[in-house]
């Protein structure tokens, strides 16, 4: 592991650990809100329909997607800490507002200021990984950072979903919210400052411009882990932000329940995404090609996210539950070393966060096309096949895009004048 000259010495693991927890606080407030939706008093309240129910959605998706590539450049240039304390104080706060609110127009507003301040945990992420880990490291570390994002949606949807019977919704707003706040204490303690001196700042500047935004651009590397992102993500928000609403409405289960099989799911793509991580990690120690490994892991998990289809047309309950739980389970092989690879292993350490953060903004489409259109999806079908259709043709589209594009001799150049 490489080690630089930092005043204070920190424990990278022990960071890991920390960002895992940071993204399942994010994704717990970002997805609360979908089991509010499948809560008849807060539908009625607000006067939604389906359509309607998309768009709030993916109104969170909207505004963190706009500022993805403003967080990278700002992550590349002034470090990690101070800019994610910030930006989780404020998400925090909103999401906890959320429950105060009693207007659709406030609803939203709130819904787009967690999008911007969430905007900073993905590219600040990869900045501190890429900073402080190998190649064979990055897939174990990648693989316990998904948790988090898996692991906020496995809890908080049933913590949710019983924080709204046994109390009420702006209950489980505030309460989701203000707890997350607790984290700032151990990361401010033991995260060093990484805020640049005016000597840093040139540096990291330098550095910065010696892979611009052009390279990126240009590069089919970056091309094809937009489409990677985008097609992997469209399943994972489709499930984030529509399961709750599909196994009480069309399987017939209670809030509670479904908030119990939604967290098999996530439970399940996250103990997947974390052991594949380490066994590509494995492998490339032993001497296997990196890109190789990775597109493998890749692929195999594009293909088995496909069985959802099989769920759409169960007949039986038990059946239906199973795909559903398995298909975002298989899914997991992708995970972590779609991660690495679209964003680390492919991509100078100079230019990481900026093409995180622009990796993210098809993240952040994904979230909200996925909101909207599997919304009107389910008005014009009546049911949830047909948004189940498109994922599967999503994942399909993934699984081609890694093996055709997905190469280490097409990744973006660096110009060594500017190095």
């Amino acid at each position: 592991m490489r080690t630089r000259n930092h005043p204070k010495v920190e424990k990278p693991w022990g960071v890991v650990v920390l960002l895992a927890l940071g993204l399942m606080i994010a994704f717990v407030d970002r997805t609360s809100l979908s089991s509010a939706l499948a809560e008849k008093s807060f539908i009625a309240g607000f006067g939604l329909n389906s359509i309607e129910r998309g768009w709030l959605n993916s109104a969170f998706f909207w505004s963190y997607g706009l500022l993805q590539m403003p967080m990278g450049w700002l992550v590349d240039r002034y470090g990690v800490k101070w800019p994610y304390t910030i930006c989780f104080m404020l998400w925090c706060l909103a999401a906890a507002a959320t429950g105060m609110v009693t207007t659709l127009s406030a609803l939203l507003l709130m819904r787009l200021l967690i999008g911007v301040a969430e905007s900073v945990v993905i590219p600040a992420t990869y900045r501190y990984l890429a900073d402080n880990f190998e190649e064979h490291q990055k897939g174990t570390a990648l693989g316990i950072f998904s948790i988090g994002g898996k692991m906020g949606p496995a809890l908080g949807a049933p913590i949710a979903a019983w924080l709204i019977v046994t109390h009420s919704w702006q209950v489980m707003f505030i309460a989701t919210g203000l707890v997350g706040l607790v984290w700032l204490v151990p990361w401010l303690l033991l995260l060093r400052n990484d805020y640049p001196s005016r000597e840093q700042l040139a540096s990291r500047a330098r550095r910065a411009s010696s892979v611009p935004l052009v390279n990126l651009l240009s590069s089919p590397v970056v091309w094809g882990g937009l489409v990677n992102n985008f097609c992997y993500a469209y399943f994972t928000f489709y499930c984030m932000t529509w399961m709750p609403a599909y196994l009480v409405e069309q399987r017939g289960l209670s809030l509670t329940h479904s908030g119990l099989y939604t967290f098999f799911s996530f439970a399940g793509i996250a103990i997947v995404a974390a052991i594949a991580g380490w066994a590509s990690d494995r492998l490339i120690a032993r001497g296997k090609d990196a890109v190789r490994v990775r597109k493998s892991f890749i692929v195999a998990g594009f293909i088995g996210g496909t069985t959802v289809l099989l769920g759409a047309y169960a007949q039986n309950l038990e059946m239906a539950l199973f795909w559903n739980v398995t298909s975002l389970s298989l899914l997991g092989l992708v995970t972590a070393n779609n991660l690495a690879l679209c964003k680390l292993t492919l991509i100078p350490r100079q230019a990481v966060g900026l093409n995180t953060g622009l990796q993210q903004v098809a993240t952040s489409l994904a979230g909200g096309i996925s909101a909207s259109l599997s919304g009107w999806l389910l008005h014009l079908g009546g049911n949830y096949e047909l948004p189940m259709m498109a994922i599967f043709g999503f994942l399909v589209v993934g699984a081609a895009n890694t093996i055709v594009l997905m190469r280490r001799e097409w990744a973006p150049k660096v110009d060594p004048a500017q190095e």
